[in-house]
């Protein structure tokens, strides 16, 4: 009766001690991935009890306090939540935390069916409606799916060759087409679409956009530029940039672990060896240039300016996840080894108590930089770190199990 009534009231105070007992008491300790794992959904009761409302999604917590902002429906981040209750879902396969995780996603659903502001679909689509398609087929998230599949290719200017990001700087920064690394990771949202009903351009404008962006968007070194500023008269690359990075020549490490993340993907859904070869590069100069301790600086460069340079667990949490996934496509069994166990040492060291926020806060983990330029969520809590720390355990729960690493239930 709890569970249900705190479904339905979704803001009741209950008693965190009493749920987490009643929880506990069905899941093992066997490993610290379990125990892990088992960590993350008592922070995750402790958030759900405290939003006063369904339409509150839990964006990040600043580093001075104990209470989560929120974001509105639409924006960038508001996938990242109801991504979170479905993976508690599939792996404590309590129906607690489908209902939660529907509650949410069905917020979500009608923008599937509106026009494509910017190219952040992908995020808001994939990690809300497609995860909870991948576990329970329902047909009203396929739909609103496939329909933000095609409003996102509406972005894709066929001259460039990729997806544009953000329109409003067109005017604001005189960049006639840009296309932010970011943009890596919504490609998963065309690929899905061309291969569950969707027409198969949606296919072949994700691998332009991958193609394009891996020749353009990266130095010498294999680091990415933030931003590629292309022309839109003969699609020529103008010059890369950075929005969020140190500057214009360092390495961004969140924009370095989409990249990893986004051509591991690219790999999956295409078979391209190119993606392949072309992940393991921009894998290869992440983790070279990794502290010690095996998270990153907000920036790679900015430990050069001072070693009190705030972390950046997000970072960390979204290569992890995607090291995980490369381990099992590359053939060389000594890089597979060595992208397996530099994830571990990741999320071993967010497991810890330096990065775990534990009794402070109600997220997982504390250390992410939202966008340090702008001040905003610096040293923060921060929902999408939340999101692929739970994404990478569960991958390697999977693997230590002997099972595919994506799987449907």
């Amino acid at each position: 009766m709890k569970k249900q009534k705190l479904i339905l009231l979704y803001g009741i105070a209950l008693s965190i001690c009493c749920l987490s007992c009643n929880h506990s008491a069905s899941r093992t300790n066997d490993s610290w991935i379990d125990s892990t794992i088992n960590y993350c959904e008592q922070q995750a009761h402790k958030t759900l009890i405290s939003i006063p409302d369904i339409n509150k999604i839990p964006n990040s917590i600043d580093a001075d306090s104990t209470n989560w902002t929120y974001t509105p429906i639409g924006t960038w981040t508001c996938g990242f939540w109801p991504g979170i209750l479905w993976y508690l879902y599939e792996n404590t396969k309590d129906n607690y935390w489908k209902e939660a995780a529907e509650k949410v996603t069905e917020q979500i659903v009608p923008l599937g069916y509106q026009k494509a502001r910017t190219h952040d679909s992908g995020f808001i689509m994939m990690c809300s409606l497609g995860n909870g398609y991948r576990l329970t087929g329902n047909a009203t998230y396929k739909e609103s799916l496939l329909h933000a599949a095609d409003s996102l290719a509406t972005l894709y200017n066929p001259i460039v060759g990729t997806l544009l990001s953000w329109p409003n700087m067109v005017q604001k920064e005189n960049w006639p087409h840009n296309t932010i690394i970011d943009n890596m990771m919504n490609l998963e949202l065309l690929f899905w679409a061309a291969k569950n009903g969707g027409p198969h351009k949606l296919y072949d404008i994700a691998c332009r956009h991958a193609q394009t962006t891996m020749k353009y968007q990266f130095r010498k070194d294999y680091s990415c530029y933030h931003v590629a500023v292309y022309d839109t008269l003969d699609g020529h690359f103008i010059k890369g940039v950075t929005h969020q990075g140190l500057n214009d020549r360092s390495m961004w490490a969140r924009g370095q672990a989409w990249a990893i993340y986004g051509y591991t993907m690219a790999y999956r859904e295409t078979k391209n060896a190119e993606f392949l070869d072309f992940a393991q590069k921009a894998t290869n100069v992440f983790l070279q240039r990794l502290p010690a301790d095996h998270i990153p600086y907000w920036d790679f460069d900015a430990q050069e300016i001072s070693t009190s340079e705030p972390r950046d667990a997000s970072a960390a949490a979204i290569a992890a996840s995607a090291l995980l996934e490369l381990s099992t496509y590359v053939t060389n069994t000594d890089n597979a080894r060595y992208y397996r166990t530099e994830a571990i040492a990741m999320l071993r060291k967010l497991s810890s108590s330096d990065y775990q926020s534990r009794n402070s806060k109600s997220s997982f983990l504390l250390h992410s930089v939202g966008h340090m330029h702008r001040n905003w969520e610096v040293d923060a809590s921060i929902c999408y770190a939340d999101y692929y720390y739970l994404e990478a355990l569960t991958r390697l729960k999977r693997l230590e199990e002997n099972e595919k690493i994506l799987t449907n239930l």
